[in-house]
């Protein structure tokens, strides 16, 4: 009886801890498909039971199964708080039949007489690669396509169309200081298990604002009538700084790439995947700057964009030897991390200090936008009325290509007596009274006869033997840091580990986060970076085979060089074909943290 009435409390807390569960309706769906492909769109409802599952048609494809509906339950008691979870799931396998962008709208299921709705997507559809038909009776000859192992044989060679990295730019005119997107892509129709940047673009005649980006081969596009994979490298917004042709040369990167070799079994064709490294090289672009228009206002200090201006005294009652602030505001969206402070026409009576600056301003599409407040502090020093004229802001619109002025409003300021001294300016207009210099002292000075010469005194010799000992040890210690700095092997193997270590902290916060891509980036980053460095490897030469061969002579146990070799390969499984691989985030996390502090505790072995 006992035990029966422990079983029913339970179920009945496991039950209402699941119905106190939010319940959710979602949809997990591809965004882009190639014509002819088949593919999968998944609803799921979560803490909840349904019913009259309905979903919406999708234009262009076909439905060949489903809905096929699973269900899952899971439970857990944690210091004495139950939690649970449910989600029933149905799946849809469609083909992708006509070309196109096709938005699908609501899928629907009700649940306890309630309806609950996943929101509209969007499935792009793309055309089949121009080529996929060629070769198509030898797989041997057939070209590449993306998904498609069977024309990725192992020892076929890896041409320009099948890999390339692409500089690519929004404008290829623009004015100087006009905002420019530049992207840096790769392109591939195989899978890469390693991407090493060697020699990165260079920038020259620009000003750069860095743009987040995930690169991982997530998106799909179509190019010169073939589908590509494609990952961001790098994108960043350039402020020309020069009229003329600027010219972004081009990167190198070490490119691992998947192929696969085949062979028969009695269970059928079997796969095994082959690394292929490669050398990419990025193509080299231009941009043609146009000079600004001549000739340019008096008032124009380099503002290009489009902007607002706005000023603001702070108080608003003014007082003697009393502090007050001019603001003066400036909104909008160019290049406005750039911008100079305004002369702006203070009375000669106020004591004016530098003008603070406050930049708000972050990356909004295609160029940055934010505000700039610039702070002018000033003193007035007397009483009386003043003015503070309005100032011309002069900026160039690219979009009307032409100059635009604002005028900002002028100020007419009356100061009240406050604490200090003077109190009505003098005739002439002196800015302001000398207060700080005090009558020349009369009357008996105190003086005294001193007849003892400095050179007498140890105090005298002391002045200068003291200096030259200090002298003697900077240099002593100079030196032994010239000499450790020169030996560029030692410096890195030094800071291998803080390097590491750091990478490590930042991966730590992507797992936190849940993004996956980032976590896995950063940690292979920091594990490349880190045996490069402590085996004193170049990147140009850095592989697993270096690696194991490097960490044997650098005396490390086989159990060490297992676990760092273990650590890289369940990374790049996860990173590049998370499907296949059966680690976690924190299990990865641990192995590489673990990895790195048995080898910085691993003694190096003498030559």
């Amino acid at each position: 009886m006992l035990r029966r009435l422990t079983l029913s409390l339970a179920m009945l807390m496991l039950v209402v801890a699941m119905n106190a569960s939010e319940v959710s309706f979602t949809v997990d769906y591809p965004r882009q498909v190639v014509q002819g492909s088949k593919f999968q769109v998944s609803f799921s409802l979560r803490n909840a039971e349904g019913n009259g599952f309905k979903a919406p048609e999708v234009g262009g494809c076909k439905l060949l199964y489903g809905p096929s509906k699973s269900s899952s339950y899971s439970s857990q008691w944690v210091n004495g708080v139950s939690t649970s979870s449910s989600s029933e799931e149905y799946t849809m396998v469609y083909r992708a039949d006509q070309a196109g962008k096709y938005t699908v709208g609501a899928a629907t299921v009700s649940v306890g007489g309630k309806q609950y709705s996943t929101r509209p997507f969007t499935i792009e559809v793309l055309p089949p690669d121009r080529s996929a038909q060629q070769g198509s009776g030898n797989h041997g000859s057939q070209s590449v396509q993306i998904d498609n192992a069977s024309t990725q044989a192992a020892g076929k060679q890896v041409n320009s169309n099948d890999l390339f990295v692409r500089i690519n730019l929004s404008k290829s005119n623009v004015f100087e200081q006009e905002a420019v997107v530049c992207t840096i892509k790769l392109y591939t129709k195989y899978q890469i298990s390693q991407f090493i940047a060697n020699i990165q673009p260079s920038y020259n005649g620009f000003l750069i604002e860095e743009l987040p980006v995930s690169p991982n081969l997530n998106e799909i596009e179509h190019v010169n009538g073939e589908n590509y994979m494609v990952a961001e490298l790098k994108k960043c917004i350039l402020f020309p700084q020069q009229s003329g042709k600027l010219t972004i040369t081009s990167g190198t990167y070490d490119v691992t790439v998947v192929q696969y070799e085949q062979f028969r079994t009695p269970f059928g064709i079997m796969r095994q995947p082959v690394e292929k490294q490669l050398q990419v090289k990025s193509n080299t672009s231009t941009v043609n700057i146009l000079p600004l228009p001549e000739p340019r206002p008096a008032s124009f200090r380099g503002a290009v964009g489009n902007f607002t201006v706005s000023t603001e005294i702070k108080p608003q009652v003014l007082k003697t030897y009393e502090a007050a602030t001019y603001c003066y505001t400036i909104k909008g969206s160019g290049n406005i991390k750039y911008l100079k402070a305004p002369q702006i026409g203070f009375p000669s009576q106020f004591e004016v200090y530098d003008p603070q600056n406050d930049i708000n301003a972050k990356p909004n599409g295609s160029t940055v936008s934010g505000t700039v407040k610039i702070d002018y502090t000033f003193i007035p020093q007397f009483v009386g009325k003043y003015e503070i004229p309005g100032t011309e802001f002069t900026f160039f619109n690219p979009a009307t290509r032409k100059y635009e002025t604002l005028t900002t409003e002028k100020y007419e300021l009356t100061v009240a007596k406050g604490s200090g001294a003077a109190t009505q300016a003098p005739k002439g207009g002196i800015e302001q009274q000398n207060r700080d210099i005090l009558h020349i002292k009369t009357g008996d000075l105190h003086l005294k006869k001193n007849h003892t010469y400095a050179v007498e005194g140890a105090g005298y010799w002391l002045w200068y033997l003291l200096p030259l000992l200090l002298l003697s040890a900077v240099l002593l210690y100079y030196r032994k840091a010239l000499k450790a700095r020169s030996d560029m092997s030692l410096m890195r193997t030094k800071r291998a580990n803080k390097v590491a270590q750091k990478r490590l902290r930042q991966a730590k916060q992507w797992m936190r986060s849940g993004d996956k891509g980032k976590f896995y980036a950063e940690v292979l980053t920091a594990l490349w970076g880190y045996l490069s460095d402590k085996l004193q490897i170049p990147v140009s030469e850095l592989n697993k085979e270096n690696i194991a061969a490097e960490l044997s002579r650098y005396g490390a146990a086989e159990e060490v060089t297992a676990s760092v070799l273990d650590v890289l390969n369940n990374c790049e499984m996860a990173q590049y074909a998370p499907e296949l691989s059966g680690t976690d985030m924190e299990s990865i996390y641990t192995a590489a943290a673990d990895a790195m502090d048995k080898l910085e505790n691993t003694k190096r072995k003498k030559a």
